[in-house]
């Protein structure tokens, strides 16, 4: 059989895409493993209490301070359920806001504004909006289901001297505010240190840096800081937790609607 130029270029050509493929679905395969670990391993905590301040800075570098509270709840076979409670400043001071997370159909949020007196939904098209004037999106919110995403592995990579996972995830919810997130999970734990957030014009947005872990009950890990950065508006949220306690003692009828006109 006599092989000329124009069909040895289409072999070769072939051999590329076919690699090309079985690669792609060899790194969603990865990607997919690598998350499914990551959940794994913080299975089990029950519920959790923790005290926090958000600090909010705007472009100019102008200030201001947040004191908060917030209990979680791990739900078996659902997303998990947070309740957010505003202590200070004044102007704030009475506001909540109660999430359930789910996940294969949209979150449930409601946010109680004392000074209207009235619970008010926030609907799955708004989810992209600003949390309380911060840099966190409602979405951002929600607890970490792997149904919520697509995975892909991309690559190991050091950050700042730590072995990482770097894997893309993209949002299968059509009403999320982003395109993709890149994530850095430490080899190690298997825990985020990085999230780059891009917009729906693929854009980057915002990067989200976990810092100060701490281990409780000798299994899980929680970053007691996490600082956002919007690059589009030069704002940025840093959260700090102040002190956090497991297992103590929260139930489901702990995060019902009605109970956000009376929390204290």
């Amino acid at each position: 059989m006599k092989i000329t130029l124009k069909s040895l270029f289409n072999l070769v050509a072939l051999a590329c895409l076919l690699s090309f493929s079985t690669q792609g679905v060899a790194n969603e395969e990865r990607g997919l493993e690598i998350a499914k670990e990551r959940k794994a391993r913080d299975k089990g905590w029950g519920d959790s209490i923790a005290t926090m301040e958000m600090l909010l800075k705007n472009a100019q570098g102008e200030s201001s301070t947040r004191e908060m509270r917030l209990k979680s709840l791990e739900v078996a076979n659902d997303g998990d359920k947070g309740l957010t409670i505003f202590d200070q400043p004044r102007d704030v001071k009475g506001t909540a806001f109660l999430n359930h997370s789910h996940s294969t159909s949209p979150d449930d949020q409601w946010l109680y504004l004392p000074a209207l007196k009235r619970v008010k939904r926030i609907s799955s098209r708004n989810k992209s909006g600003p949390f309380m004037g911060s840099e966190f999106a409602y979405e951002d919110l929600s607890s970490f289901e792997l149904e919520k995403y697509t995975f892909n592995y991309l690559r190991d990579e050091a950050l700042d001297g730590t072995a990482t996972f770097v894997i893309e995830q993209t949002p299968t919810d059509k009403n999320s505010g982003y395109t993709k997130q890149l994530v850095w999970l430490d080899q190690q734990f298997y825990r985020p240190l990085k999230i780059e957030f891009y917009d729906r014009k693929s854009a980057l947005l915002k990067t989200l840096e976990f810092d100060d872990y701490k281990q409780y009950l000798d299994k899980y890990w929680r970053a007691h800081s996490m600082e956002i950065v919007n690059h589009q508006t030069g704002k940025s949220t840093l959260l700090t937790t102040r002190l956090l306690e497991f297992q103590t003692g929260l139930e489901d009828q702990d995060f019902e609607k009605n109970i956000l006109k009376r929390v204290k």
